[in-house]
């Protein structure tokens, strides 16, 4: 009888743990709010700074161009503590663990499938400033003298 228990409690500790990412300034759990958005370098320098040799990075990037890069995301995260939902670029620094730390303004180019906070650069101003109208007019809006 002892050993059944045993059994199932040792079967039970195999599940998946939820992952050990914590807020950088609290120290509490952080709960996921979004996808993770993986990030990509398209230079030898983005590589170099991530520890590879200077020939090495000329040659993957003279051959593919772009490089997605394993074990770094950005991704939203709600903090409990402060109440709040904040950008972190997260880092696997080993089996199940994690460094946090806010996203520089560097990191919103390189990462897949997210909006440049600055906005696109090829929409004029009249049209952003229209499209964050409650209420829109049509031919209203423009004034004709």
């Amino acid at each position: 009888m002892e050993v059944e228990v045993q059994k199932r409690c040792a079967r039970n500790r195999k599940r998946s743990k939820r992952r050990a990412i914590y807020c950088p300034i609290h120290g509490c759990y952080l709960d996921s709010v979004s996808q993770k958005h993986s990030l990509y370098v398209d230079s030898a320098q983005q590589l170099q700074s991530r520890g590879l040799s200077r020939r090495s990075a000329l040659m993957l990037i003279a051959q593919q161009g772009s490089i997605t890069v394993t074990g770094e995301w950005l991704e939203a995260f709600w903090c409990p503590h402060c109440e709040t939902v904040d950008w972190y670029h997260v880092h696997r620094v080993g089996d199940r663990q994690y460094r946090v730390s806010p996203v520089p303004q560097e990191l919103w180019q390189q990462a897949v499938g997210v909006i440049d906070p600055q906005g696109n650069v090829s929409v004029s101003e009249f049209t952003r400033r229209n499209s964050r109208m409650l209420n829109f007019g049509g031919v209203k809006d423009f004034r004709f003298m």
